[in-house]
């Protein structure tokens, strides 16, 4: 009875394929703030006199970024203790 004839294996490569490979461009996402925003129709020079933007930075200032600029334009300040317990 004859034997099955073993093949060699292929050598494993290691390593990182990629390596010095241009990385396609990941686009951002987009913040909370930014949706809100976006959704509300808003350019950065009309954040200010937006009162609907106003009300959603006061109720989620502590959970979503609001840009520093804007919440000291407002006059608000962010609780660095919540922990968003009832």
């Amino acid at each position: 009875m004859s034997r099955p004839i073993a093949l060699p294996r292929p050598k494993r490569r290691r390593g990182n394929p990629n390596w010095g490979k241009v990385i396609p461009h990941v686009p951002a996402l987009l913040t909370e703030f930014e949706m809100e925003a976006k959704r509300l129709g808003l350019t950065k020079t009309e954040y200010v006199y937006s009162w609907q933007l106003r009300r959603w930075c006061e109720r989620n200032r502590n959970r979503c970024f609001v840009p520093e600029w804007l919440l000291q334009e407002w006059r608000l300040t962010v609780d660095l203790t919540y922990s968003g317990v009832v």
